[in-house]
């Protein structure tokens, strides 16, 4: 386990927040280095496409605050990266590591349900960007109420459900250390190494899932994620790649 905040990124710890994207919105253009906001309790947290993100009191809510260089393809899949860090931080303090697994294209699913999610948002102008902020969401103690779950979609739960018993602060800790090792890793040696740690932690890999797009759907093999971090989903209609969508499991 990790035992000290990583060398060169900073910490920014607040008791509540509408969430802690938003926060980070309103601070990205005063941070200068890669900087967590973590927040004891958000009041207003989204998830993808809007979706209301519940945030039960002793779960983790954080957003980390970054300002690279690449192009918008390169920075999107920081996503992957996230993906592996919380894998490690969530193996690292429970020690089961068959326990967890990742599911396309930003969750962390805990024997099958949804443990963790991801959200990714960036500014900028002209084609380039100015910030990226990652946010994350982790369900230690508590997983929200099922009642308006869609059908089909993957039931959460909480890290409290097999007897684990993980405060925000040794999880921030954890996660901020982990993060800081994969990005390294993305910097120096590309996508090539992190799609293959990601893809060796896959949810349903070879099984039959459900891609739900704006406009369409697609049901065929999950084969995989490509260079660029699409789906890659063998259809009865032939290969297709997906950039987004959400995923359901049959």
């Amino acid at each position: 386990m990790s035992t000290e905040w990583p060398a060169g990124y900073g910490l920014i710890t607040l008791e509540s927040v509408d969430s802690t994207m938003a926060e980070a919105n309103r601070r990205a253009g005063t941070i200068s280095g890669p900087t967590w906001i973590i927040a004891k309790t958000q009041t207003a947290a989204h998830g993808r496409r809007g979706r209301a993100w519940s945030n039960p009191k002793g779960n983790f809510a954080g957003t980390l605050v970054l300002h690279p260089k690449d192009p918008p393809e390169i920075v999107s899949l920081r996503s992957f990266v996230a993906a592996l860090a919380l894998f490690e931080a969530c193996v690292a303090l429970t020690g089961r590591p068959e326990a967890f697994s990742l599911k396309w294209p930003n969750d962390v699913l805990l024997h099958g349900g949804k443990l963790a999610g991801i959200l990714l948002a960036s500014a900028g102008q002209g084609g380039s960007l100015d910030s990226l902020a990652i946010g994350i969401g982790v369900n230690l103690k508590e997983a929200p109420n099922t009642s308006e779950l869609e059908q089909h979609a993957v039931a959460p739960t909480s890290l409290q459900s097999i007897g684990a018993s993980v405060d925000t602060e040794d999880f921030a800790l954890e996660l901020a250390a982990a993060y800081a090792k994969w990005e390294t890793q993305f910097v120096t040696y590309g996508f090539a190494p992190i799609r293959e740690a990601w893809l060796a932690k896959a949810a349903r890999l070879g099984d039959v899932i459900t891609a739900r797009t704006v406009g369409e759907e697609h049901s065929g093999t999950f084969e995989g994620i490509d260079a660029a971090g699409n789906l890659i989903l063998q259809t009865s209609k032939g290969l297709r790649e997906i950039a987004a969508a959400d995923v359901y499991f049959q």
